[in-house]
């Protein structure tokens, strides 16, 4: 099922997800609720999916009342296989078919390598790593018997494509499989004409940093957080940044491109 060519579309046409659904995980607050956000106000139906079942309810109200869209919400554990089911069937039960789906449910690890132990690592991986694996899984199941294709957004991280700083190891192996994760996805389900693409951010702020905002440039620098004051673009990144990518990628405007990683760091890796 080759995807179509768009390039009749105004850019109206391309940005626009009115008419299709999306699940975001972790959606409740930070990258993923701006990226809900952002999907919303583009016309999509979004399901808020989050551990936080008070918190997500709260986001879902919310965007209806910006967008006055169909925007609903649920429980979803990513560490849970079963969970993560559940969210893919309500979302298709509820919207009637699925075309989007976002996997940026996540947690981090600070343990240095040394106090590091194999629970806390396997952990970090089974909710970073393995949650992506059955988000995709579960969203491609029904992209392709709804025979439409769609798109996946795996949510990595800078420490996907690179070593960071002390502590990250658990973290570290997490996304790097996340970024190898989605050039095999793409690979397997290219042939759907399901795209699968992933972005990799740098240090944003969201509603748990936004205490930094008000710091200094030199205590920001000082601040613990992995790559906080190496942005080359004169600013630390917002939630929004990344959001704008994952609408990018969710939308025509990215008909073409399958297993990609964006780097949304400020110019970090750089």
């Amino acid at each position: 099922m080759p995807v179509p060519d768009v390039s009749d579309r105004s850019l109206d046409q391309l940005i626009s997800l009115r008419g299709r659904s999306a699940v975001v995980t972790g959606a409740a607050w930070g990258l993923g609720k701006a990226a809900a956000r952002r999907l919303a106000e583009a016309g999509a139906a979004v399901l808020i999916a989050d551990i936080d079942e008070a918190a997500a309810a709260a986001t879902a109200h919310e965007l209806v009342e910006c967008y006055a869209g169909d925007v609903t919400s649920t429980r979803l554990d990513a560490g849970d296989v079963a969970s993560i089911a559940a969210a893919a069937e309500l979302a298709e039960s509820r919207f009637g078919k699925l075309d989007i789906w976002v996997n940026n449910a996540g947690i981090p690890s600070f343990s240095p390598l040394l106090d590091l132990d194999a629970e806390e690592f396997d952990n970090v991986l089974a909710i970073n790593l393995r949650g992506t694996f059955v988000g995709a899984k579960e969203a491609a199941r029904r992209m392709i018997a709804n025979g439409q294709g769609g798109v996946i957004v795996n949510v990595a991280s800078l420490a996907g494509v690179r070593g960071i700083s002390e502590g990250q190891a658990a973290y570290c192996s997490s996304k790097h499989g996340v970024v190898g994760l989605t050039k095999q996805l793409a690979i397997e389900l290219g042939a759907q004409g399901i795209r699968v693409l992933g972005v990799a951010p740098g240090f944003s702020l969201t509603e748990k940093t936004m205490f930094i905002a008000d710091w200094d440039e030199e205590t920001i620098k000082a601040c613990p957080i992995p790559g906080i004051g190496s942005s080359r673009l004169g600013r630390v990144g917002v939630a929004d940044d990344i959001a704008r990518a994952i609408l990018f990628c969710a939308s025509d405007m990215a008909m073409f491109m399958t297993g990609s990683t964006l780097l949304l760091d400020g110019g970090m890796a750089a």
